[in-house]
């Protein structure tokens, strides 16, 4: 490595971000704003304070092992990566978002926080929703306006949102109303969701067809339904 009176040259240095130098702003004209980088990074930030951001980078396309595995599996993974290759323009579509629905441990999670960490790579910003906790959080504090609003605001207005185990536990008709807001805001948007439920698309119709129709038709040509206690890896010798 050469350096210069003892220190490293910037054209040396390895960037997370090569436009802005990992300053997360731009300055042009006098005037700054914000990279592109920043609100993948603040979500980066995000997964750190949670305690879960070195689980969520271990989850890769790579990681995710296909030998053997049903067709299903092997088609779900493929359109996974199908879709993070083409997400700059899939995202324009009105059918922009990727749904993994049915059976327990089939890979649902691992193959959502894959795409998550790829767009992220790129410079794309992905809120993690762990559904359940999420709904709790929101839930306990729905008498505090503010506090409600902005908690809120984080999941209808985040670029890309990830609801990890949609429906997870008791539903009631908080929850519904809760979903029913992140959801119609990014339906009348056009923002993307990644999803991942136990529960296949007849029951999301059931338990609310406002809220599911919309994820449907989002998802539409980008939903793979697993069924078969033969897909719990969990469950393997």
């Amino acid at each position: 490595m050469i350096k210069v009176n003892g220190f490293t040259t910037d054209e040396e240095k390895c960037y997370y971000c090569p436009i802005c130098k990992d300053l997360e702003y731009i300055i042009e004209r006098n005037k700054a704003r914000d990279c592109k980088c920043r609100e993948a990074k603040n979500y980066q930030r995000i997964l750190a304070r949670s305690g879960i951001s070195k689980v969520f980078q271990q989850k890769s396309f790579s990681s995710f092992n296909v030998k053997g595995k049903p067709k299903v599996v092997i088609a779900a993974k493929e359109m996974a990566e199908n879709y993070v290759k083409n997400f700059h323009d899939i995202k324009k579509d009105n059918h922009h978002s990727i749904a993994f629905l049915g059976q327990v441990g089939s890979g649902k999670t691992h193959l959502s926080i894959a795409i998550a960490n790829y767009l992220m790579k790129a410079n794309v910003g992905v809120l993690y929703m762990q559904y359940r906790e999420a709904m709790t959080g929101l839930k306990q504090n729905i008498m505090d306006e503010v506090y409600y609003q902005n908690e809120i605001a984080k999941y209808k207005t985040a670029t890309v949102l990830l609801i990890d185990d949609l429906y997870k536990g008791k539903i009631s008709p908080t929850d519904h109303n809760i979903m029913f807001e992140i959801i119609n805001y990014r339906y009348l948007k056009g923002a993307p969701v990644i999803i991942s439920s136990e529960y296949k698309v007849e029951e999301l119709l059931s338990f609310d067809e406002a809220i599911g129709s919309r994820l449907i038709e989002i998802c539409r040509g980008r939903i793979i339904e697993f069924e078969g206690m033969n897909l719990n890896h969990r469950l393997a010798l």
